[in-house]
């Protein structure tokens, strides 16, 4: 029978593997963003563009690591926003699964949208909710009651934010957001290299055609930042075909991975698309990369 001393030393680097996972799953989660905040739904990266375009949206979103990993990473986000005059509400729900890892996030944002002339807009969200993170006890291995575990599921679950800005003008559009707003402030010790920064991007759209079968296309760079991490770039554009109906996009990443899309957004109503992510260049032995689905339906729009 093993001696106290020797259980607790077990749990104890059971339960420091566990948490270690959990913060590289976050990690990896702010590497590769969810693909739809590039261009179909903007709201998961800016809070400013909450509401932006007038009427309901409602867009849901999974995503799962294809990898050789047990307990690889599972995120689903569900997002509304709708706007109506000058203002933008929206509600962000998210929540991530790693190993043992379990974290939720529920934040409801307010933004205002100031025209300065008849093309030109100034975009102004804040966002304030709660983050909370613990570990699954019941697919622990080792002792469920043990002190550690109980330490950190006993954590309260806190206050956290998001601020952003952003401009647009005809097809241009350049924005800005500082997430996280907690870790901006104080110094969070439970998670320090998986938190994101900032983020900033900067895109034009332009029409090649119009009519039914009219092409756009708008090209995207993006510079953001990663606790822990060097400064990410992000580099690409999506193709509108059909008006607007047909969507294909590609991005190339600074950390040596890609991002492909293709969706149909029926009557400009009704969105349905798939986007893919390589895994970063050190992962790619262990992981095939990211899929995800996203589904939108538009009203009053």
């Amino acid at each position: 029978m093993k001696s106290k001393s020797t259980k607790y030393t077990v749990c104890k680097a059971i339960l420091t593997v566990a948490l270690l996972a959990g913060w590289c799953v976050p990690a990896s989660a702010q590497l590769d963003p969810l693909g739809a905040q590039y261009f179909n739904n903007q709201y998961l990266g800016n809070p400013a563009l909450a509401g932006y375009g007038q009427g309901l949206k409602i867009n849901a979103g999974y995503r799962q690591q294809w990898s050789k990993i047990p307990g690889s990473p599972e995120l689903q986000n569900v997002t509304l926003d709708y706007g109506f005059n000058k203002v933008g509400l929206g509600l962000n729900i998210l929540n991530d699964k790693t190993g043992l890892q379990r974290q939720s996030r529920v934040v409801g944002t307010y933004a205002y949208h100031l025209p300065i002339n008849e093309t030109n807009q100034l975009h102004f969200g804040v966002s304030v909710g709660f983050m909370n993170q613990r570990v699954d006890q019941n697919e622990l291995y080792g002792d469920r009651d043990d002190i550690l575990v109980g330490r950190y599921n006993d954590r309260k679950t806190y206050v956290d934010g998001d601020f952003g800005a952003a401009f647009t003008s005809r097809g241009l559009n350049i924005q800005a957001a500082l997430p996280n707003l907690k870790n901006l402030f104080t110094n969070d010790r439970i998670r320090v290299a998986d938190v994101a920064t900032f983020y900033t991007a900067a895109s034009y759209k332009f029409s090649i055609s119009e009519g039914g079968d009219g092409i756009g296309l708008e090209p995207k760079v993006a510079y953001r930042g990663v606790k822990g991490f060097d400064n990410i770039w992000d580099a690409g554009a999506q193709m509108t075909l059909a008006n607007e109906q047909v969507m294909l996009m590609a991005l190339y990443h600074s950390t040596e991975s890609a991002t492909f899309g293709i969706g149909m957004d029926y009557k400009r109503k009704y969105l349905i698309s798939g986007i893919y992510t390589t895994q970063t260049s050190p992962l790619t032995g262990y992981s095939n990369g990211n899929f995800e689905i996203n589904v939108r339906m538009s009203i009053g729009k």
